[in-house]
């Protein structure tokens, strides 16, 4: 080994060493990659658009959520994927046969230059599918803090 000799012990047997520069490696490693991960996660499914504040805001639960984007010239998304009206209309009647009627919530994520007439066509559209939880996703304002 370089650097140093062997240790041994009085009876000509190797001690175990344990060593500590890789133990460091592997727990930055892990670190760098939880970190990023963490950064990586998106807290809506919709697209990135800006938000309406609200002060009064509840935190969402994402299962058995859909969420539908309206853009700032008024086209829906449907979870990131641009769709037409028709599209838009089918996914809807899809996912409500797919979610039991307690968990089915679709989440309205309309930019704030969106024209309200779309985000009113997509809430009129979501309860005409059977769907009765519709939410409008805002960002919460709370003593001057922001949060999703």
């Amino acid at each position: 080994m370089a650097g140093g000799g062997s240790p041994r012990t009085s009876g000509g047997k190797k001690r175990a060493r344990i060593e500590i520069i890789p133990l460091i490696d592997v727990i930055f490693f892990l670190l760098a990659t939880f970190v990023l991960f963490t950064l990586s996660l998106n807290k809506s499914n919709g697209l990135r658009v800006s938000l309406p504040h609200s002060e009064t805001g509840e935190a969402r639960d994402p299962a058995g959520t859909a969420t539908v984007t309206v853009m700032q010239d008024g086209t829906p998304a449907w979870d990131k994927d641009p769709v037409t009206l028709d599209e838009l209309i089918v996914r809807l009647k899809t996912f409500h046969l797919q979610h039991p009627e307690p968990e089915a919530v679709i989440l309205i994520n309309g930019d704030t230059e969106a024209p309200f007439s779309q985000v009113i066509y997509v809430f009129n559209e979501a309860r005409k599918a059977g769907i009765a939880k519709v939410k409008i996703e805002t960002h919460s304002v709370v003593a001057g803090k922001e949060s999703t």
